[in-house]
């Protein structure tokens, strides 16, 4: 299908903003807890916290996953972004429905 991979990106990043906002809410937070809660393997769990650490919005510590002090700033960017991919999603049904 010619949105298979919209669709996989789609779900991770989704994944990747849930263990985002659990973080926000409990940390800090390690992988087992953030597991446990969103009933996950670890893998994943590990592999969401490696990307928002890489996006710079988390850093680890001793303790667990925390934000970083200026996470804010990524987060609102994210959110704009956000509003464009929703944009660009909302065209692409439209034009889906003309076909």
């Amino acid at each position: 299908m010619v949105l298979n991979k919209l669709e996989q990106e789609s779900k991770i990043a989704l994944r990747h903003l849930q263990v985002l906002k659990i973080v926000k809410e409990n940390q800090p937070i390690g992988i087992f807890k953030l597991a446990e809660l969103m009933e996950l393997p670890r893998h994943k769990i590990r592999y969401s916290l490696r990307i928002l650490e890489q996006a710079g919005i988390i850093k680890p510590t001793q303790y667990g996953a925390v934000l970083k002090e200026d996470s804010l700033k990524v987060i609102s960017d994210m959110k704009t972004d956000v509003t464009d991919v929703v944009e660009r999603i909302n065209k692409m049904a439209e034009l889906i429905q003309k076909l």
